[in-house]
Formats: C-alpha cells, structure tokens, sequence
C-alpha cells in the first residue's frame, strides 16, 4: 500500500455545488494517495465519462484510483483497481477482470466478513461504520474503536477505518490497528477541500512518524 487517506466520492456532497472534479484536483494536490470513485445511481455511460475525467486527474497527480463495484468500469479506464460491497465480495471474479497487478477491495462491517474478505484474496478492506454518520447510518449503530481494534488483529491485510472519520477523530482509529483513513464527507464536503485534506494527511504522518521514533 502506497497511500494512507483513501478519499471516497460523492458528487451530490460538494460544497456549494463544486463539481467533483474540481474537489478532487483541490485534494490530491494536497497529497491525497488514494481515491474510490462511488457514484452508484449513475447510469453506465455517464459513469465511464465521469470515470475517464478523474482517471485523468490521478494519472497527472500520481493516485491511486479505483471504481466501486464495477470491474468492467475500471478496466475501461484503466484504474488502479475495484472496490467490492460487501453484499458482493466475488474477489476472484473481478481479480479474472482486473488482473493480478490491480488491487481489489472490499468493504466490511463485521469481523466475520473482514476474515472471508482476506481468504477470498482482498488485498484491503474498509472497515465501519466505526463513528457516526449520515452516511452509513444503513448499516446500523456505529460499531466503534472496540471493534475495528479486534478486526485489525483478526486479519494480516491493511484495514482503512471509515465511517464519520475526520480531523478530530482519525488518530484514534489509527491507534487501534487501522493502517489508514477512508473519508468521504471531512473532505468532499469541506467548504476548503485542499485544507481538509491537509489537515488529516498531516495527522496521519505525524501518528505514524511518532510510532517510528
């Protein structure tokens, strides 16, 4: 793994409706490394263009980019990879699509599907809701730090923390076990998205250069 802040998209949470591709030019020149292009009602053909357009981006900026769901997408544009749900972990099946040089993701909300998501060959999982938020609140209560700390120790593969992550928050998830940060509102909704953006990768490096010392 080569980036720690894995940015996820929603083009329908910018703030004062900034296009998503203006969000994200703003994000990775302040050094995010990662980004899962999520925009699920989109129809097929929008979402190859959309998907193009930010490929675009990450290759001129150096990120790594994958597609939710989508292996076909993906493959199209040439990212780095796809992101599975956990309802369809077939790991096997988009590794045939993608290829062996391409990561394949899961999300989990569970012990159990953190450990079947590594034994089918994820190479990193998500893994939340850990705090509140909006945005998951489908899945249930928050699952909290408890939780993603047996889940880190339950698996070998690198675990990002999702779910209501911020600033304020993030160093928490990293103490217990998670190897990064997966955000989508603390900076796709940030009035100032490179500032965000900042600020977390900021905090990251410093929990990480402080375990190192």
């Amino acid at each position: 793994m080569d980036f720690c802040l894995y940015l996820i998209t929603d083009r329908t949470a910018t703030h004062g409706g900034k296009s998503i591709e203006y969000v994200l030019e703003r994000a990775f020149d302040s050094g995010v490394g990662g980004v899962l292009l999520r925009e699920k009602d989109m129809p097929s053909d929008e979402l190859i263009r959309l998907a193009g357009k930010v490929r675009d981006l990450t290759l001129r900026h150096r990120v790594r980019m994958l597609v939710s769901g989508r292996p076909d997408v993906a493959v199209v544009v040439g990212a780095d990879g796809v992101h599975l749900t956990s309802a369809d972990p077939d790991v096997a099946a988009a590794r045939r699509l993608v290829g062996d040089a391409k990561y394949v993701a899961v999300s989990t909300h569970s012990i159990d599907e953190a450990v079947k998501a590594e034994a089918r060959g994820a190479d990193f999982i998500t893994f939340g809701p850990v705090y509140e938020t909006e945005s998951k609140k489908q899945y249930g209560p928050p699952l909290g730090l408890g939780l993603l700390e047996e889940v880190c120790r339950s698996v070998k593969i690198p675990v990002f923390a999702l779910g209501g992550i911020n600033y304020d928050n993030a160093v928490p998830a990293l103490h217990a076990g998670a190897y990064g940060i997966a955000v989508i509102s603390a900076v796709i909704s940030a009035e100032d998205p490179a500032g965000a953006a900042n600020r977390i990768i900021d905090g990251i490096r410093s929990y990480k250069l402080g375990k190192l010392i």
